[in-house]
């Protein structure tokens, strides 16, 4: 099964692809072109900055760690029109059980509306929320996913102040 450049979520149907890679969403491929600027900054900068944001505190709540990728599913549909996406989130598990959640709920109110995929994707989305709460990450090793949205948040970093460098100097 496909993975998301980007986010790491699975790739049930579509994609949106660029050159080899492939993402889950158009929003996902534009985020990935910050992880290109990303491998310009040392490994170890980023390791460090991971590690860091990992044992902190949580950026949703402020409340204690560790902090971590979590990633929640939705699904809407209306007759013949039918929308889903995965939206990360960097936050505790707290949280992050609180937006699986909500999501299962939204979905399971309105996702299924949308005929063919309204019907189909729900379970779907809905599962991968019920999947979610029950699997924990180690809390003593960041994921993957997280590194890989961490490097997106230092990519913006780096354009935001490249950006003000060439306001000051013009």
């Amino acid at each position: 099964m496909k993975k998301c450049g980007y986010c790491g979520s699975r790739i049930l149907i579509g994609g949106t692809r660029d050159g080899e890679r492939i993402f889950c969403s158009s929003a996902c491929q534009k985020k990935c072109v910050l992880v290109d600027i990303m491998d310009q900054v040392p490994q170890e900068v980023v390791q460090k900055y991971v590690r860091e944001i990992h044992a902190g505190k949580c950026p949703k709540c402020q409340g204690e760690g560790p902090v971590e990728a979590n990633i929640s599913y939705q699904v809407w549909s209306a007759l013949i029109v039918t929308s889903w996406r995965s939206n990360p989130e960097i936050c505790c598990r707290t949280c992050g059980v609180k937006s699986k959640i909500k999501y299962t709920l939204f979905s399971a109110v309105c996702g299924w509306w949308g005929l063919p995929w309204g019907l189909i994707l729900t379970p779907i989305q809905i599962g991968r929320n019920v999947f979610g709460l029950f699997t924990k990450p180690n809390p003593a090793q960041p994921s993957a996913q997280l590194e890989a949205l961490l490097r997106n948040e230092l990519a913006e970093k780096v354009i935001a102040e490249r950006k003000k460098r060439k306001t000051v100097s013009a």
